[in-house]
């Protein structure tokens, strides 16, 4: 079957996207979608997402990791999803899609940024020399002071391999703090099995614990090996944190019809 596809990227985290509103695709095998998503013998991306329909919402968001496994929530896949649904004729002032985490709200305010309504956190892991939290996906925070020799790929594998984390496994992130309102922060993605250009749910897990306000608003600018993003969010307190919004550009790189 020859089927239509779009390329996205989110600060340089890049996403296969299929339009299964009619439901006519056929269902995708693991090996399918790792080849797919493979940057020699495929298209290459970082995931593949579904573009489906959904009766109490706008549409459905269904992603895939570039192993080839559905996953838990991707914010710049989010957010890249929103804009394909845009492109594809949803034009909506605020659109409201079903993820495998529940809902989220999403904008595309005028200068083309998109602002992603992420699920509230509510539990934030203290142990000696890291934090773990979820924002969508499991997150392993290491604050560090000198990021760009930080070896993201050796130490993450280490990290999401480890006994503690092997069986679910954890995306790894290594932060900077640049200044009081701004961060650097470099992922290794569970289900890439590699560093990223960026993470959406690891940048917001990192601006959390970023917070420059200890109570009420707060927005971390953040720098990422793709580009720049910021999150908006109100802290409650050092584990609670509500009106959470991941905030970015996502853009079309391309489309293409492939064999599936």
């Amino acid at each position: 079957m020859t089927t239509t596809f779009f390329k996205y990227q989110g600060t340089g985290n890049d996403f296969i996207i299929l339009d299964n509103r009619d439901n006519q695709l056929p269902q995708l095998t693991i090996k399918q979608i790792k080849k797919l998503c493979d940057r020699r013998f495929g298209i290459g991306a970082d995931g593949l997402m579904l573009l489906g329909k959904k009766e109490d919402c706008d549409f459905e968001m269904i992603y895939f990791n570039a192993d080839g496994r559905e996953s838990s929530m991707c914010g710049n896949g989010g957010r890249c999803l929103t804009k394909f649904a845009a492109r594809q004729g949803i034009l909506k002032s605020t659109y409201h899609f079903k993820a495998i985490d529940g809902m989220h709200e999403a904008e595309i305010d005028m200068n083309d940024i998109v602002r992603l309504k992420m699920q509230d956190v509510n539990k934030v892991e203290k142990h000696s020399s890291y934090l773990i939290l979820n924002t969508g996906s499991p997150h392993f925070i290491k604050f560090t002071t000198d990021i760009m020799n930080v070896d993201v790929v050796e130490t993450g594998r280490e990290i999401r391999y480890s006994q503690a984390f092997a069986a679910e496994g954890i995306n790894v992130n290594f932060v900077e703090t640049l200044d009081q309102d701004s961060i650097y922060v470099r992922t290794y993605e569970r289900g890439v099995e590699n560093e990223t250009l960026s993470c959406g749910t690891g940048v917001t897990a990192a601006a959390l614990l970023s917070a420059h306000n200890d109570n009420g608003f707060n927005r971390v600018e953040i720098k990422t090996p793709g580009g720049r993003l910021s999150v908006e969010f109100n802290k409650i307190d050092d584990e609670h944190f509500e009106n959470i919004w991941l905030c970015g550009p996502a853009e079309l790189v391309y489309q293409g019809e492939i064999e599936i």
